[in-house]
Order: structure tokens, then sequence, then C-alpha cells
């Protein structure tokens, strides 16, 4: 079968996708199907799709190289062996549920702000791929916003102002928003929380769409005062985030769901963490260059 594609959504954000197996090795027209599919989208749902690691790693790769998660890059603790497999989860590495002082479920608790995956890194991230393998009764959706959308609903004053304007991104700053302190991450880890700069507007060459690029990493705009700064992010993130540019996903085990974050901004949804299992797999395609010259900031 070939791909088969159904909007999720009456802008058109959002897509189902089925017709293709993504746990075997797949023909190269498929794969082209797929990025042309993401091109239209941004967002692609996959149900029924029951992979091991391995397997999801494997159909990964077939759109660029994986990225190391931060979170094995911050923290010597892990559940999941891989590196390039990031641990959505509420449970610990004897596979027992985190309590509710636990410092990776405190910070993992950022992942409820909108954002967009690896903005903080100098070449930021390309797709995510998101596996449900234990998802809870209730809650625990996630939801993404359209930021080609969003974008395009600005009048023409506005995107003027905006056309150059540089912001930087640390994943220290969003999870201080929640009152994880910066420090709390060690001494070792300082120089990976630095301050990158990205464009607010990015240009899509293959489909000429412009988007907002905003996440909750975002904590100044260069040139500006900080408050003007983050005043205008959240407007801007309040914007973004109106129900009409906003797809919601309520999970189901097995679904795959795969996003650009390039066009994209997405966040978790509370659910009882503390007494249901919600395991979720994420591999992320490493981005194809930077959004701007890239200057690392003081820390």
């Amino acid at each position: 079968m070939s791909l088969s594609l159904r909007a999720l959504t009456n802008s058109g954000f959002a897509g189902e996708a089925s017709g293709i197996d993504l746990t075997r090795p797949l023909a190269r027209e498929d794969v082209r199907a797929i990025d042309d599919a993401m091109d239209q989208y941004g967002v692609l749902v996959f149900h029924d799709q029951r992979f091991t690691d391995e397997t999801q790693m494997a159909f990964s790769r077939n759109f660029g190289e994986l990225e190391f998660s931060n979170g094995a890059e911050l923290y010597k603790e892990r559940r999941l062996p891989q590196m390039e497999m990031a641990d959505i989860s509420n449970l610990d590495t004897s596979g027992k549920l985190r309590p509710a002082d636990d410092h990776m479920r405190l910070t993992a608790l950022g992942n409820r702000l909108w954002h967009s995956d690896a903005s903080f890194r100098a070449i930021p991230a390309k797709y995510s791929l998101l596996s449900a393998r234990i998802v809870p009764g209730v809650g625990g959706n996630t939801e993404f916003a359209d930021m080609r959308a969003a974008y395009d609903a600005l009048d023409d004053d506005l995107k003027a102002e905006i056309a150059e304007l540089i912001t930087e991104h640390s994943n220290a700053h969003s999870r201080e928003q929640i009152g994880i302190p910066k420090a709390s991450y060690g001494e070792e880890n300082q120089i990976k929380l630095r301050p990158v700069r990205q464009r607010l507007v990015r240009h899509d060459a293959r489909t000429g769409r412009k988007s907002l690029y905003l996440s909750a990493h975002i904590g100044a705009i260069v040139g500006w005062p900080a408050p003007e700064a983050r005043m205008f992010i959240r407007d801007l993130i309040e914007h973004a985030t109106q129900r009409k540019f906003v797809y919601a996903h309520a999970w189901k085990p097995w679904d795959l769901v795969m996003w650009d974050n390039r066009t994209t901004m997405h966040r978790a949804r509370r659910y009882n963490d503390l007494g249901e299992v919600r395991d979720m797999r994420r591999t992320t395609i490493r981005g194809e260059g930077v959004t701007v010259e890239q200057v690392q900031a003081a820390a």
C-alpha cells in the first residue's frame, strides 16, 4: 500500500497517515512521500505502529542524523540505554513511578510549556518522532500549534517589526520559569545551558512559507530590554496558541506522532503522573543548519 492522508483539522494542520508499516525498512518513495506530507501538514499521526526502540531509531534515520537526547547529556541516570532515545516517561531506572519530589520528574514538568524541541541547540531540531508505549487512562494529551498559520495571521506592521529579530534560547530559561534553578544541573553542565541565538521568523525554502519560531526556551531578544522582550514573546505565544491554530492529540498505545519543530510548537498536558504510567519514547532528527550566524551568549 502507499501512503494515505486525511486532514485532522479544518485548517489542514495535522494529518492522519496510513497505508505504510513504519516498523519495516521503507522504500525510497515512501520516505519521500512522508517528507512531502510533513511539508504539507507539519504534524503526522500514524496509528498501530508497534515499534521497538531499535526499529523506531531505524525508521527515524530515514530523515537525517539522530540527536542525543538532552536528558542523556545532562543526567547520568538513564532508564533507556540508547543516547539517541529520549525517555519521555514518569518512570525511574527500575521502572517504578517517580515520587513527587524527584528532580527529573519536576524538570520534566517543563514539557507542559509551549516549546520547540532543541531550539536551545546551535543547530536546532528538524523532526521529532514520539512513540506511545503505555498511556494513562485520562489526560496526557499533546497539543501542537501551527506556527505558519500563526505567522500568516499577523498584520503587516508586526511582520515588518519581527522580520529580522534574533532571540536567545536556553533550556535553563524554560525550567527556571517553573522553579528549577540553573545551578541544579551541576557545574559540569553549565556550558550546555548557555543561550544560543535563533531567528524569530524562519523561512522554509521547500514550501516558500514563513513561520514564527517560538518556544518557552526564549529568554531574550537581542538589543531589547529583558522585560520588554519577555512580554513581547509572551504576547506572540498567546497569539500563536489560539485554539484555531492548535491540534490536540489524544494518545492511544502504539501511536507514532511525527512533527516538524521548524513550523510547530507543542506541549504535554497534565495527567496523574504519580499514579499512572505514561511511557513514551522520542527520537529527534538533527537540523540541517543554523537559523542565524550563531554567537554564544554569556551564561
